[in-house]
């Protein structure tokens, strides 16, 4: 599989490490050019391209950058990108520790409704809940007792089940956490992040979220 993958931090920089150990052609960018990228592909065989090569370059696009640089990214990025082109967002809002006030996610929207917007397309939410190192490292084979699960969101059936599916070749259960307006389950504050449930537990800590933000991850007044 073809995977561009735009950010190179801490999750970027894990996925492809991992995509390409499973043997996937990865293209990475970030916002300060390919040759920044020169350590990580010497180390993984990741292509580095810019921005628009890698929402270009992909079965699977992952967008995984700052909340707060969203809309930053060129207006018309996926603008001529098929239509089965999967776009993952793994961002997270945090709004005191890092992005500031985003209006949009204040008066409501979730956050990765809010990147579909940004973006001008329909994305899936994943690998927001997990913790870089557990990601590079605790993945397991299909069937192991206690195997990290993580929840996918996202309206559009099809792309959730190729990223179920390319959650399970990196050793974690997948579980539909359903559409992208319900993916407030496991934004930051929720029981299911930052967690290391199985898929049961992950059921459990969806079912148990509460959709009122508390203060900590609400900007401040």
């Amino acid at each position: 599989m073809n995977i561009g993958i735009i950010g190179a931090g801490r999750i970027g920089g894990t996925l492809a490490r991992r995509f390409r150990a499973l043997g996937h052609n990865v293209f990475i960018a970030n916002s300060r050019g390919p040759e920044t990228l020169a350590d990580l592909a010497a180390e993984t065989g990741a292509k580095p391209v810019s921005v628009e090569e890698a929402a270009r370059s992909g079965d699977v696009v992952v967008v995984t950058i700052p909340e707060k640089n969203i809309t930053e990214l060129p207006r018309d990025l996926f603008k001529g990108v098929a239509d089965d082109v999967v776009v993952v967002d793994t961002g997270n809002y945090y709004p005191q520790q890092r992005d500031g006030r985003i209006e949009g996610i204040e008066h409501g929207a979730t956050e990765s409704r809010w990147v579909s917007q940004q973006l001008g397309r329909p994305v899936i939410k994943a690998f927001n809940n997990i913790y870089a190192e557990h990601l590079l490292k605790s993945g397991k084979p299909a069937g192991t007792p206690g195997r990290i699960a993580l929840p996918v969101a996202g309206d559009d059936q099809r792309a959730k089940e190729i990223v179920l599916k390319v959650i399970d070749d990196l050793g974690f259960d997948g579980v539909d956490a359903g559409p992208l307006d319900e993916s407030w389950r496991q934004q930051p504050g929720t029981p299911v992040y930052g967690s290391d449930f199985d898929a049961e537990g992950v059921r459990k800590a969806l079912a148990r979220a509460s959709k009122n933000r508390t203060s900590k991850w609400r900007a401040a007044p």
